[in-house]
């Protein structure tokens, strides 16, 4: 089982600008970067022409360490103070289930763990701390 703690940094329309700063200021490598336009689309949220180029999903590496990137989906709130989140990547989906399960006695869940189509087990809440969590699965959907 492997599990990693990975900091996520959630941006307001303007994550290739974001990139290409860490790209130049920190020497960041690009490794993965989808927009909203790439994914499937979703008939329940309608994508606006002008998010089509938004980040749905970035990862790069800054030395030994990756940092996970998107913009927020058109039309949801964005709240300075909540951009930084910590995403929990196991490639264990009953691990993924106990973290997420123990993380949000307490709490406050915001997507519950369900299979999406990039995970087979993904949520995301926010702890009795007020710290926001992800729980990625690594790994293929079932």
């Amino acid at each position: 089982m492997t599990t990693r703690l990975i900091p996520y940094l959630v941006m307001n329309g303007n994550g290739r600008e974001a990139i290409q700063f860490y790209e130049k200021a920190l020497g960041a490598q690009v490794l993965f970067l989808q927009s909203f336009g790439e994914m499937p689309e979703n008939p329940e949220f309608p994508l606006p022409a002008e998010a089509k180029d938004y980040v749905s999903h970035a990862t790069f590496k800054v030395g030994e360490t990756e940092v996970m990137l998107s913009d927020t989906f058109p039309g949801q709130p964005h709240h300075s103070g909540n951009q930084v989140t910590i995403c929990i990547s196991t490639d264990d989906i009953e691990e993924a289930k106990r973290m997420f399960n123990a993380l949000q006695d307490g709490g406050q869940v915001s997507m519950p763990l369900q299979e999406t189509f990039f995970s087979p087990a993904y949520g995301n809440l926010t702890d009795k701390f007020g710290v926001s969590f992800q729980i990625f699965t690594e790994g293929k959907q079932h």
